[in-house]
């Protein structure tokens, strides 16, 4: 599911000349037992509408005073998420004859033509206020206080993210917190102005639109006005055309396939960058601690200890937490074992929130191997917001395999992935032609579109996994992942197991053995396969390919591109 929270404007929405017809509360019900969660967003003062509306128990929340007060039916326990004005200021709206003029717990409202007079005041006492329109009605408020806020004091509560929520309205001041939703919608009687700015129109005025709205979510989740969300789409390059690449936030499962040191770790940095960017949750499982330093995310576990499940959960039940499960403290052969022991925590929280919108499975092969006894692991026959990151697609099980609809594969030989894929699960090849990607080019195939696969440049992430003082800088990388100054005649045997040491290394070697590693390409062979970082590898590479360059003016071009993007400690 989707969507686990409808949030409703009252006036002009569910309700008509201030009463709810009995269709509409039905339909609410109805809503409501299908696990569904319901959140009243209203301008009126929390009196008025208890006065108006009595069976406000139908909602799990009341927003009131147009995001100023946050209500609770079922404790029957209000909160002022704001502080009211001050009292010389409605003093000053009374003495300046604005009438009528109503004050709430915060909020103070009064009509049209008095919107003059309330903002002069405003300037006239030096206030920090707000007004805000509604058909006529003026409301002044503290200044950053709206539906929008209100809706997400309220979603804190209940612990939703408003990507699993669709929003409807009718009015001005229900823009902020339609846009907040995932899905924004407008009855439609509403005004102009709105309907153009959401993603959904119904076909009926007030109560009966919104039963028509609850009627979709019933039968498909919404599921047919899927390609109509075009504004949290999920960037990730250029075609060859010069049209952007996308992928829908929800729908869509990855895989991400190529050679080591491909480019596979900066494309999925970038993904899941603007994934964060956009406040979609996300879980990374990660055996060889690649992400330990990514700075979207919460890592749990390290090296020295194996991460806590119920420290991992409950993290991720606060929606704006991204956590990243770092697996290197539990030993390699375990490492299947406790990921078939955590999918089920992780399903059993989407099926309650809907999040983590999108989990990612690095080195699938290793953790959803094919030669594994996969009785135990319960993966679902769909499961969408997935990524499977692999150097070895065919090595992966195919009940995760069958789970994917968009691959994307980068490094030497891209074609072969798509092959490899194709063959694991039985599916017929599409035409494939030997491809030779440039640095930062991707090649891209949606299985279920007919559609045969394509290149594309990949949009660079603006951090890239957090480049400063981690364990390439100053770390312990492993004997297999060192950088090792031998020399022409093997004599030396120098390990370098991170770039401090590489640096002081290389500044003490002989022209000789600088040299020789330089023409051979292994500086740049080492950034791009151990140190993961293809751009720094690229500055190594221009380097390289300086056949006149000496020794001191190579280490020193090379040394500042290391410089450049790590903080190395002095």
């Amino acid at each position: 599911m989707r969507y686990f929270v409808l949030a409703t404007d009252y006036d002009g929405t569910i309700a008509a000349d201030g009463r709810v017809h009995n269709d509409t509360l039905t339909a609410l019900k109805r809503l409501r037992s299908s696990g569904r969660k319901l959140i009243l967003v209203t301008g009126r003062q929390l009196d008025d509408l208890l006065q108006v509306f009595q069976p406000v128990d139908v909602f799990d929340y009341v927003v009131a005073e147009n995001g100023a007060v946050l209500y609770s039916p079922a404790s029957r326990q209000s909160k002022l998420l704001a502080l009211q004005p001050p009292i010389q200021f409605i003093e000053a709206l009374r003495d300046r004859q604005v009438s009528p003029l109503s004050v709430g717990e915060v909020i103070v409202a009064t009509w049209h033509p008095h919107e003059t007079t309330v903002l002069k005041t405003i300037r006239d006492l030096g206030l920090e206020l707000q007004v805000i329109f509604n058909k006529g009605a003026v409301m002044v408020l503290p200044s950053g206080i709206n539906k929008a806020t209100g809706l997400m004091a309220a979603l804190t509560e209940m612990k939703f993210s408003p990507h699993n929520v669709v929003g409807v309205g009718d009015a001005e001041n229900d823009h902020a917190f339609l846009h907040l939703c995932e899905c924004s919608v407008a009855v439609a009687n509403a005004l102009p102005v709105l309907m153009e700015s959401v993603d959904f129109v119904t076909n009926d005025p007030r109560g009966d639109g919104v039963i028509e709205l609850i009627d979709l979510l019933l039968t498909s989740d919404l599921s047919a006005i899927d390609q109509q969300l075009q504004r949290h789409k999920i960037l990730l390059g250029t075609k060859e055309n010069g049209t952007e690449l996308s992928i829908h936030p929800y729908g869509s499962s990855i895989l991400l396939a190529g050679t080591s040191g491909g480019g596979k770790s900066t494309l999925a940095s970038a993904l899941l960058e603007r994934i964060a960017e956009q406040g979609y949750q996300f879980c990374i499982i990660d055996p060889e601690g690649d992400y330990e330093n990514f700075a979207n995310g919460v890592v749990v576990g390290d090296a020295e200890a194996s991460p806590r499940l119920a420290e991992v959960m409950d993290l991720l039940e606060k929606p704006n937490e991204n956590v990243v499960v770092n697996l290197l403290g539990i030993a390699l052969q375990d490492r299947p074992g406790f990921f078939a022991e955590f999918l089920p925590s992780l399903l059993e929280l989407r099926s309650r929130t809907g999040r983590p919108h999108w989990i990612v499975i690095d080195e699938a092969h290793h953790l959803i191997p094919s030669s594994w006894n996969l009785a135990t692991l319960a993966l679902p026959q769909q499961l969408k917001g997935i990524m499977l990151i692999t150097v070895h697609p065919d090595q992966v099980a195919p009940a995760g395999l069958s789970l994917v609809d968009t691959i994307l594969t980068i490094g030497k030989s891209p074609e072969q992935n798509i092959r490899a894929f194709c063959q694991t699960m039985g599916y017929a090849v599409p035409k494939l032609t030997p491809q030779t990607l440039k640095t930062g080019e991707a090649l891209a195939w949606f299985c279920e579109q007919e559609i045969p696969p394509f290149r594309f440049r990949i949009a660079p992430g603006r951090i890239e996994k957090l480049r400063h003082i981690r364990k390439y800088a100053e770390g312990e990388l492993g004997k297999d992942r060192s950088f090792y100054f031998r020399g022409r005649e093997k004599k030396l045997n120098l390990r370098a197991h991170n770039l401090t040491l590489f640096i002081q290394m290389a500044e003490g070697v002989d022209d000789e053995t600088w040299l020789y590693h330089l023409h051979k390409g292994d500086y740049s062979q080492w950034f791009r396969e151990a140190i993961k970082d293809d751009i720094l590898a690229e500055s190594a590479e221009t380097v390289e390919q300086e056949t006149h360059i000496s020794a001191s003016q190579s280490l020193n071009a090379i040394k500042t591109a290391i410089e450049q993007r790590y903080t190395l400690p002095s």
